[in-house]
């Protein structure tokens, strides 16, 4: 290959391919619940493959299509286009009990899910969720409680343990499910061990889980490809629309959430490349999906919680219960702060801006816009929780609109007030809301 030499440097003089394709992703940006099933279920009806990058059956979306409810946790929501392809990447930890009973769950609502095996492919990387994973999880929160008198709140889903397998380097992947049953199960009862020498009081019925593990290899096998082969005719084939599901939110990440009220994996765009196997430039649009107010399920710091008949309203207009675990979910004021840190990590190129309609009674809307402490301006979102336990908050308190906004399907039949909410929220973020 022909290069030339300018000011000493060795240049090429071929162009560097473009991507032929780019995903979009969607991803929480607040501490999940924002309605990312909805935003995802809406951009799938076009899509060509729909992706999940992390997480596990921690995640909870609801969609509603001809009016029947579905509930996802593992599956990616768009499984419901009939049209296309749905894909688990290697960052997701899969609880195979939980993988099948979903689904068949879902088949008995409706007719939305039936072929679903056709249109599903799973990454061989995977990392596998055992229910010995989902006992210790529950033991490990009883132990904190008892130790420090509190909990993380964790969905006990096995989660953060499989995903402590995965870093302690002795996990078991989709791959080892599949391939050998001898060696697989060989390091299952390794595995088991190690956890039943860590915690006495673990009851592991090793011989039983195997034998069920076994029935679900046959199942899982004519799902299960090569997940970076996928991705990358995928990315690099004939046109396809590829659409990225993200579960919890930008708050729950490892690394940048509200740690140590998190979850285990990088939920934030990041966690696009490493979870799928897509190379940074071949990432698209990124929505950020934002409530129009704030929501957490469980423990953790929360600077415009309303323990208050407004947070009540919010949270019984808004039916805030968590679709995984049916936990109340405590609500407050939207916090701007929060939702900026959010797109400084994930560089959002659009919002998508959910249950505006509950906010319909207010007849006045208060919005974080500054933290201080001991009477001085915070300039950054705090890293220590202890820190932002104790933070004040500056509000900008806007008018309400006092009417339904139920049935309005573009921007221009907004109630005025309800439009200089949403241009407040693009301004303080300059980000455009794309979708509301």
């Amino acid at each position: 290959r022909r290069r030339t030499r300018t000011n000493g440097q060795v240049k090429s003089l071929r162009a560097p391919k473009e991507p032929r394709n780019k995903v979009t992703v969607v991803l929480g940006a607040q501490w999940g619940d924002e309605g990312k099933g909805k935003v995802v279920d809406l951009l799938a009806m076009d899509a060509d493959i729909v992706c999940r990058c992390q997480g596990g059956n921690n995640a909870g979306h609801t969609v509603v299509v001809d009016s029947v409810e579905y509930d996802f946790h593992l599956l990616p929501s768009g499984v419901l286009n009939q049209k296309a392809l749905s894909f688990i990447g290697n960052g997701v930890v899969i609880h195979l009990p939980g993988l099948f009973d979903e689904a068949q769950k879902n088949l008995q609502k409706g007719k939305g899910l039936q072929g679903w095996e056709e249109r599903l492919k799973i990454s061989d990387r995977a990392h596998i969720v055992f229910n010995f994973h989902q006992a210790v999880d529950g033991i490990q929160e009883q132990q904190r409680q008892l130790q420090a008198g509190k909990n993380l709140g964790t969905t006990k889903k096995g989660i953060g343990p499989a995903y402590s397998s995965k870093a302690a380097r002795n996990g078991l992947r989709v791959c080892d499910l599949v391939s050998n049953f001898s060696a697989f199960e060989e390091k299952f009862r390794v595995l088991a061990k190690h956890f039943l020498d860590m915690y006495p009081s673990l009851n592991v019925d090793i011989d039983s889980e195997l034998q069920q593990l076994k029935v679900y290899a046959e199942k899982l096998r004519p799902l299960v490809t090569d997940g970076v082969y996928f991705m990358h005719k995928a990315l690099n084939g004939p046109s396809k629309k590829i659409l990225v599901e993200g579960a919890n939110a930008a708050l729950l990440d490892i690394d940048f959430g509200t740690y140590p009220f998190v979850t285990s994996s990088n939920c934030t765009v990041g966690g696009v490349c490493t979870g799928l196997g897509v190379p940074p430039s071949y990432v698209g649009q990124v929505y950020g999906v934002v409530k129009a107010y704030t929501t957490r399920v469980g423990v953790g710091a929360f600077p415009t919680e309303l323990d208050n008949d407004i947070g009540s309203l919010l949270q019984s207009r808004g039916r805030e219960f968590g679709v995984t675990t049916g936990r109340r979910r405590r609500c407050g004021w939207l916090d701007l702060i929060l939702v900026r840190y959010a797109h400084m990590v994930n560089g959002f190129t659009a919002i998508a801006l959910t249950k505006l309609d509950i906010l319909d009674t207010l007849s006045e809307i208060k919005v974080g816009v500054a933290y201080f402490v001991d009477s001085e301006p915070l300039p950054n979102f705090p890293a220590n929780m202890d820190v932002l336990t104790h933070v004040t908050v500056k509000y900008e308190t806007l008018p309400g609109w006092c009417c339904s906004t139920e049935d309005v399907r573009c921007f221009e039949e907004l109630p005025p007030q309800a439009q200089k909410y949403i241009r407040f929220i693009e301004d303080f973020l300059q980000v455009p809301a794309s979708s509301i």
